[in-house]
This record gives structure tokens, sequence and C-alpha cells, in this order.
């Protein structure tokens, strides 16, 4: 995985950004080995990826939040390359119903093609941390659910700051992931409570279409989501969102009005054509 200069301060050991025995539920450790470093600065640890998979539903609780049964199989779908942005930077949002899911994100090493869960660690190069935003009415537009479409917006999928191996993970099955607006808690889960392990995605993905160096799997979400609350709460221009996994590090977006495109208005079967 080859970038400018910058990117490649993003590939680095996470010991940094591990929080001591004194930190607190609510605390987002900041890395100060990196205080020197303007991280606005940082591209995506994984900047021109072939593919980028996303999982849909991937824990119990969300499940239970959005109304969606748990399924059988992952629920697979894409965020498109152009949506792809470092870990710190300013968030346009385009309408009023952006949401926030933060994700482990798988970065693939080696190709990957037919391989066992067994053996699907050897293909990672690689955990980061994602966020997949979500525009709520784009998504739920049509008869079918705009999953790629609403959550591949400019800037809908930060990633970074660091690149770990998975032997730097201090446990790989209790991977805790949090995000905050505003300083609130809002996530707060852990890859325990995961439906499809990292090797089973990995397995199942590989097993239709090889996975390629550099590749990204957004693995999914926990509950907390700002669909999910009573009223539903998105975020709003001037929000902070931070996002955080141990033993990675953390995200940071602004939230500002957007000049992006206003969500899809989608044609449906009989529209005129013009």
């Amino acid at each position: 995985m080859h970038g400018p200069p910058s990117v490649g301060l993003a590939r680095h050991c996470a010991a940094a950004s591990r929080p001591n025995s004194s930190t607190n539920a609510g605390w987002i450790p900041r890395v100060t080995t990196w205080d020197a470093v303007d991280q606005q600065r940082l591209g995506p640890p994984s900047p021109k990826p072939s593919q980028i998979f996303a999982v849909g539903v991937n824990y119990a609780a969300h499940s239970d939040e959005t109304g969606i049964d748990v399924p059988a199989q992952p629920m697979i779908f894409t965020k498109f390359a152009s949506s792809l942005t470092g870990p710190v930077g300013d968030l346009r949002l385009p309408t009023d119903t952006v949401d926030w899911e933060i994700e482990l994100v798988a970065v693939i090493g080696r190709t990957a093609s037919n391989v066992s869960a067994a053996t699907a660690w050897d293909h990672v190069a690689g955990l980061t941390v994602g966020q997949g935003m979500s525009e709520r009415t784009a998504q739920m537009a049509g008869t079918m659910p705009q999953f790629s479409l609403a959550k591949s917006y400019p800037g809908f999928a930060p990633t970074g700051p660091h690149l770990v191996t998975p032997d730097e993970m201090p446990d790989l099955d209790d991977v805790k992931l949090r995000t905050l607006v505003n300083g609130d808690v809002v996530q707060d889960g852990t890859t325990r409570n995961i439906i499809f392990t990292v090797p089973a995605l990995i397995a199942s993905l590989s097993a239709v279409c090889p996975l390629l160096p550099g590749d990204l799997i957004f693995t999914g979400t926990p509950d907390g989501v700002g669909m999910g609350r009573t009223p539903p709460t998105y975020l709003r221009p001037g929000d902070e969102l931070t996002s955080h996994i141990d033993g990675i590090g953390t995200l940071r977006q602004r939230c500002q009005a957007g000049a992006t495109p206003s969500a899809p208005q989608l044609a449906h079967a009989g529209d005129e054509q013009r």
C-alpha cells in the first residue's frame, strides 16, 4: 500500500494509543506521541483500495434498535471510494439526517481467495478505525434500501489514524468501540458481541471474489446510532464527532453545513424520461 509521505505516518504500532489503567469510560485518550503531527494532513491508512466492503446489522443490539432481523449470513454492501478520507477533518452534512456508525475496519494485506476462517488473519495487514456515516433519507428511499449510495457522500468513510497489526491488539475477540458527539457517549460497544467475526467475513467474501491488498472491510457498527433513538437524533452543523477504538486510536470530525449534493431523488419504474 503506497501513498504520499503523510499517509505513511499512519502505518505504525498503536502502543501510544492504548488507554492506561486510569482511563475511565467517558474519556478518549489522546495520542501524545503524535502531538507534533498535524493529523489533518494524514490520509487514510489504505488510500486507494480496489474494493471497499461493508457489513450491515452485524451486532444483535443494532438489529434490535433498527428493527431489522439478525441476518443468517453477512449483509454485504459497498462504500464507494470517493467517500474515503483521513482521520481528522471537516464533515459536510448534505442533509439533516446524517447518522454516525463507528466500525472496526480490516485492511487486507495479502490476496485472499477461498480462504478458511482459520487462516483468515494471515491475510490481514492490520486494523484501523472507521466511521460509516449514513444519510438516512437516501438510504430508505425507494422500494429497496440504498445502503451503498447513502453511505458514500464525500467524507462519509474516514479511517485511521493508525494501522495496527493483529498481533499488536490486546484481545482480538474483545475490541472496544466508542462514539461521542460533543463529548457525550452515544455508542459504547465491543466486538465480543459481533455476529460475523473478521475471519468469518473474510472467508465468506473470499469465497465469492478475491480480496486484494489494500481492500477494506467495514465490519459493522454496534448499537447507539441516531436513527435508533426516540426521537431519532442526527448530526448538526457545529457538532464534534469523535470515534475511538481501544488499541488503535481516534477519529475526529467537525460537522459543517454541507455544500455537497442533497439526498438523491431516486427514479422509479414508470417515471417519465426527460
